[in-house]
């Protein structure tokens, strides 16, 4: 699951963040991307997520799957 949301960062350079109910619990990574990026440098971010996920998708369809079964005992 990825979410991508275009924010303003305040001279605090203080964020709160509230993550949807959707989302596991656990770990995660935040990715902090400049918007004045250019197209290049994005496109680069893009394949790296692509390939991490692809990197990891066994290990986080496993995850997923855990939290689906404890979902279901908790009805």
């Amino acid at each position: 699951m990825s979410i991508m949301q275009t924010v303003e960062i305040p001279a605090s350079r203080r964020l709160t963040i509230d993550v949807p109910c959707e989302v596991p619990i656990g770990r995660a990574i935040l990715t902090f991307t400049p918007a004045s990026a250019d197209r290049e440098t994005l496109e680069r971010i893009e394949a790296r997520d692509i390939e991490l996920i692809n990197r990891y998708a066994e290990r986080l369809n496993q995850e997923a799957l855990d939290v689906l079964s404890f979902q279901s005992l908790e009805l």
